[in-house]
Order: C-alpha cells, then sequence, then structure tokens
C-alpha cells in the first residue's frame, strides 16, 4: 500500500477524520505499517509505551491475567486506535492485546502521536472523547462484573442455606 492509499484509509479512521490531506499523508510516512497473524501478540502487559496502532483491518482482543490465565475482555476493530492511553501517561501497557484473525495497523511511535495532539486541537478532543467513552464502557462492565458477582454469592447462599 503506498503513502497515498494509507493516507485515504486515515482518513476514515474518526479521530483523523478532520485532518488535511498533508497531514493524512504526514501520519502515513512517519507510521509504520504492521501486520499481524491470528493469535500474534501486539503487546504484553507491562511492556513499555512505545507507540499506538490504528486498526486498518481486522480485529484486536484485549486480555486480561486471570487465576484462569489471560481472558478476552474487549474486541477492538477497523478504524480504532488501541495503545493511545500508555502513549498519554507513559505507563506501562496496561494490557495484552492479541490479534484475532489476520490483522492490519499502522504503528505511530509516541513522538509522532503527542505531535499530532499537540498540532491539531481536533484530534486531541477526539481523543478525549473515545478515551472518556472507553472509561465509561470500563466502568460499565465493572458495574456488571460486581452485580454478576453479587448474584452468585446470593446463589451460593442460598444453596448453602438449604443442605
Amino acid at each position: 500500500m503506498d503513502l497515498y492509499q494509507e493516507a485515504e484509509e486515515l482518513k476514515k479512521v474518526p479521530m483523523f477524520s478532520r485532518l488535511g490531506a498533508s497531514k493524512l499523508k504526514l501520519m502515513a510516512f512517519t507510521s509504520e505499517a504492521v501486520e499481524f497473524h491470528d493469535q500474534d501478540i501486539l503487546f504484553h502487559v507491562n511492556d513499555p509505551s512505545d507507540s499506538a496502532y490504528v486498526i486498518m483491518s481486522g480485529e484486536v482482543e484485549i486480555l486480561v491475567e486471570t487465576d484462569e490465565g489471560m481472558v478476552p475482555v474487549v474486541t477492538r476493530g477497523k478504524n480504532e486506535i488501541i495503545g493511545e492511553m500508555a502513549v498519554l501517561t507513559n505507563l506501562p501497557r496496561s494490557a495484552t492485546l492479541r490479534a484475532k484473525g489476520p490483522v492490519r495497523t499502522l504503528r505511530i511511535s509516541n513522538d509522532a502521536f503527542l505531535k499530532l495532539l499537540s498540532n491539531s486541537p481536533e484530534v486531541a478532543l477526539d481523543v478525549m472523547r473515545q478515551l472518556s467513552l472507553k472509561l465509561a464502557e470500563s466502568t460499565n462492565m465493572m458495574q456488571n462484573l460486581s452485580q454478576e458477582i453479587e448474584r452468585l454469592q446470593n446463589r451460593l447462599e442460598e444453596v448453602g442455606d438449604s443442605e
């Protein structure tokens, strides 16, 4: 895929949709196209935050460690950005990402991503919106899990009382 095609694909990513052609070409030029096969790991929990990824095609699973091993909790797909939280906070990765089938991405280095945000208020605002949505999604999942745990505990108590 050439630079112009990558710039056109980046325009389909909501976060980059309002960028002009020259900024999109610069983003495509400074990014690295990376392909992953099914079950490939994009990065592991606690890896250094060196880049963000734009999913150009395919899906990735966000995995968390449990007593039962790694468990997928969320799936992200085409035109979504992943890894941006670690880039913004400069903290290690908070989860492991695994390809769910073939995945094509653009890898954006920390420096390029942060420069884009500082030079493009519209992109920075969209990143804040997306992070807020991800936070709301995580909060909702935690509430649902908490309710499910409480339901199971009540059920166990009922079973114990009936014996």
